[in-house]
């Protein structure tokens, strides 16, 4: 939209804010769709901490959600709060914010979802950084507590 005052340019965000009906109009919106539009709202991006946070607080976290399916088969599922870093960091890096961490989730586990009901002997999994990262394996613990791999 080209806004300036005092001959500093606005960064995207404080542009956004800024915009009127008459500014999408002038960008080459139709009135009629302008029209549906009652309010116009700029939203700021989510920081890691607010993406960790969606990964774990609320009733139905998606945290929550792989430790009831892994209790499921009798294993305690565990995140390292460095892999829940590193899991909003690819969604930071993706710019897909809170509707990607599923996707990463997803990928991250898929391995572990097929390998862990076939196997008797893993009472624990912890999740890592390096699996988040694609440079390791999950921490996979047995009965006695002991390190399996």
């Amino acid at each position: 939209f080209g806004l300036e005052t005092n001959n500093t340019k606005l960064d995207d965000l404080t542009l956004f804010e800024n915009v009127l009906p008459e500014d999408l109009i002038k960008f080459g919106l139709i009135p009629e769709f302008i029209g549906r539009l009652p309010i116009t709202a700029a939203l700021e991006p989510l920081s890691k901490e607010d993406l960790v946070n969606i990964l774990t607080k609320p009733r139905n976290a998606l945290v929550k959600q792989y430790q009831k399916l892994f209790a499921m088969d009798d294993v305690e599922l565990e995140f390292e709060p460095k892999a829940l870093d590193a899991i909003a960091s690819k969604a930071i890096e993706r710019r897909t914010g809170a509707r990607g961490l599923r996707s990463i989730i997803e990928s991250v586990m898929m391995d572990l979802m097929f390998e862990i009901p076939s196997r008797n002997d893993i009472t624990k999994v912890v999740v890592t950084e390096s699996i988040v990262t694609g440079t390791g394996q999950p921490d996979l613990y047995d009965e006695d507590n002991r390190l399996i791999s």
